[in-house]
């Protein structure tokens, strides 16, 4: 009965992820090296993948290293990929390079977040983001997402906060799109309810959109990257984001070098 229950377990697992990533069995087949056959036979419980298989499924169906290793499991397979604390020796070169990084990105404000937004990691710059937020979102475990569009945090100096808002707000919709995640689904929820409808107009600008940030020092336009490490194989390390901001304009370059300035 064990044999059974794991192979419609993973059989429909399978099924469910190549749904999601809208692919036919014909297509997924040919991306992992298979057969439809052999695929149509995994996903109605016929045949028992093998773990290696699994593996090439997973990586075909373009699985986190988290989502893999749940497919092996319930597979029957032992995990592959290893989660180690971010504060353990074997991590402590990368944490060693992400302090530099956060330093060399200086003036400008840089962080290094874990799912759901929580915060690893910042430089002295990301001050400009905690002025005058309520202390309430400022308690560790900051959650740099709700921090940003939060009326008591940044949300009342965001400019503008119907379209810049809504372009975080999409961005994380996209991700649980891709990776479906009932906690992240309610998250966004939550975030989208911080943020005001705005309609979608002549200059629109999608992805590119710059956020105008009232500080004590004057308006700051800010434009955001967002580095991963594509090539890990430790989960703690594959998750994690790297959000560097930079001035869209002069006058914000010349804002932050004066406040970095005050505060040395």
């Amino acid at each position: 009965m064990t044999t059974t229950t794991e192979r419609i377990g993973v059989g429909a697992e399978l099924r469910r992820w190549r749904r999601a990533r809208r692919l036919s069995q014909l297509e997924l087949a040919i991306l992992t090296g298979t057969t439809q056959r052999h695929l149509s036979f995994i996903e109605s419980g016929r045949s028992q993948p093998g773990r290696a298989i699994v593996i090439r499924l997973a990586e075909a169906l373009g699985l986190s290293l988290r989502e893999r290793n749940e497919l092996l499991t319930t597979a029957g397979y032992a995990p592959v990929f290893s989660e180690s604390g971010l504060d353990e020796e074997a991590l402590r070169p990368v944490r060693t390079a992400l302090e530099q990084i956060l330093y060399g990105h200086l003036p400008y404000p840089a962080l290094v977040i874990a799912p759901y937004g929580r915060v690893v990691a910042v430089n002295d710059a990301v001050e400009v983001f905690t002025e005058g937020a309520s202390p309430a979102l400022l308690e560790p475990p900051v959650n740099m997402l709700r921090l940003m569009l939060h009326p008591d945090g940044m949300g009342r100096r965001v400019r503008n906060l119907g379209e810049w808002g809504r372009h975080v707000i999409e961005n994380l919709r996209a991700r649980a799109r891709r990776s479906p995640d009932p906690r992240l689904d309610d998250f966004v929820d939550e975030l989208a309810g911080y943020v005001p409808e705005v309609p979608v107009g002549p200059e629109h600008l999608g992805f590119s959109v710059p956020m105008r940030l009232a500080s004590a020092d004057g308006e700051l336009r800010l434009i955001t990257t967002l580095t991963s490490f594509a090539t890990a194989t430790d989960i703690t390390l594959a998750e994690l984001r790297l959000e560097a901001f930079l001035p869209a304009d002069q006058d914000t370059a010349e804002l932050l070098r004066r406040r970095a300035d005050r505060h040395q």
